[in-house]
């Protein structure tokens, strides 16, 4: 196993849940939108409403997770068990979800749960490791997350296609947030070891005011609208959009093979270009990220208009955006981040993932509500906004340049 970094087993214990949560995740994260629109009846606009609205309570459970993970009672274990527990509350409620008053109260609860969850994890990953081992360690917990989710995609397409009991889906993705809480209490210990005594909103004060961190805040925010496109935009234009056979699009089973592609590619990848970027500045890298997403936009874009083969180039380049990015952006904010507030740093680098789901999929939703034309024109528009992104991180870099180790 020469071929693994050497991490603390804390680091791989906390890998091992995050794979089995992410099972349970994977089941229902890219066949949600399609249920809730083409059985429950829901509008893409709706939906696209209903999963942004995740970002509501998602902000509020940031918040608190950057800073229950810094204070001396809860720290970064606690914290964890919090959101396990809600997490698993907010599926069961999605699996008995029934009109849109419903599915958004389940989406809050899962914003919550998720809210509170990342910038823990993230801290408990950072404690461990040193700035050399950490994008090899955050590519491991990445690695962790595609892997279950692959495994999830392909057996809840196996679940839908054979039974097309869709709301199973739901529960088995309860079952593995239980799971997950049962490793947190039973395997991981509290990893935090400078806790302040200084009132922890004085770490967001500290937070607010680094300007690297602002900056960095605005190009992640367009990179999380990017990436929540995968999950709640791209399945339901392949299915409704692209032509496959006359006006038919892909089915749930192809889009299902697609996406284990996606995640299989990444997990290949993970490791090898985690190594790679070890030699680059944490925004250099994020600036190849980004060309990357720009590749895939336009691969969708020819999806739908040239022909439908251009899908699977579209996975591809999705996935070399995705492992670009992933360590590279929680590397960076650790690297700037006061070792007292990581937490809460960790945080506002989570808070643009609430903001990415608050933003993409509305108007993702409300583009696939339009004519085909307007869908397809909506990728084109993303492939422009990733010019204005790598025009920050130019910004960026020069601020961060004199420090090799962002």
């Amino acid at each position: 196993m020469g071929f693994l970094p050497r991490l603390q087993h804390q680091v791989w214990l906390l890998a091992f849940g995050r794979l089995l949560s992410q099972v349970g995740t994977g089941f229902t994260l890219f066949y949600a939108p399609i249920f809730f629109v083409n059985q429950v009846g829901l509008s893409a606009t709706a939906v696209g409403v209903g999963i942004g609205s995740a970002s509501i309570s998602g902000v509020i459970g940031r918040a608190l997770g950057g800073s229950f993970s810094d204070s001396k009672f809860w720290g970064r274990r606690r914290t964890l068990l919090l959101s396990a527990m809600i997490s698993a509350i907010a599926s069961f409620a999605l699996a008995i979800a029934y009109n849109f008053p419903t599915f958004v109260i389940g989406n809050l609860l899962m914003g919550l749960g998720t809210g509170i969850y990342w910038p823990a994890t993230e801290a408990v990953v950072a404690d461990l490791t040193t700035p050399e081992q950490r994008n090899e360690a955050y590519s491991i917990t990445r690695l962790s997350d595609a892997l279950g989710l692959g495994i999830g995609v392909v057996l809840g397409g196996l679940l839908i296609s054979t039974t097309g009991l869709y709301r199973a889906l739901f529960v088995v993705d309860g079952i593995s947030f239980l799971v997950f809480l049962g490793v947190i209490y039973f395997l991981i210990k509290e990893t935090n070891r400078s806790m302040s005594s200084q009132s922890q909103w004085s770490g967001w004060k500290i937070a607010l005011n680094d300007r690297r961190l602002m900056i960095f805040a605005i190009v992640n925010t367009m990179f999380t609208t990017y990436i929540v496109q995968i999950d709640s935009t791209l399945p339901l234009y392949l299915t409704n959009f692209v032509r496959v056979t006359g006006e038919k699009g892909f089915e749930p089973g192809t889009i299902s093979l697609f996406y284990t592609g996606y995640l299989t590619l990444s997990v290949l990848t993970q490791l090898p270009i985690a190594k790679l970027i070890n030699r680059m500045r944490r925004t250099q890298v994020l600036m190849i990220s980004a060309g990357f997403w720009a590749v895939a936009f336009g691969c969708v874009w020819l999806t739908g208009t040239v022909h439908h083969g251009w899908a699977i180039a579209t996975f591809a380049m999705l996935a070399l955006g995705i492992v670009t990015y992933m360590p590279s952006a929680a590397s960076f904010v650790v690297d700037i981040a006061p070792e007292s507030v990581r937490g809460v740093y960790l945080a506002v680098n989570s808070q643009c993932w609430a903001l990415g789901y608050f933003i993409g999929p509305p108007i993702g939703g409300w583009a696939l509500d339009q004519s085909r034309s307007i869908a397809s024109g909506y990728w084109l528009i993303l492939i422009g906004t990733t010019a204005i992104a790598v025009l920050i991180l130019r910004v960026l870099d020069k601020m961060v340049s004199h420090s090799p180790s962002a």
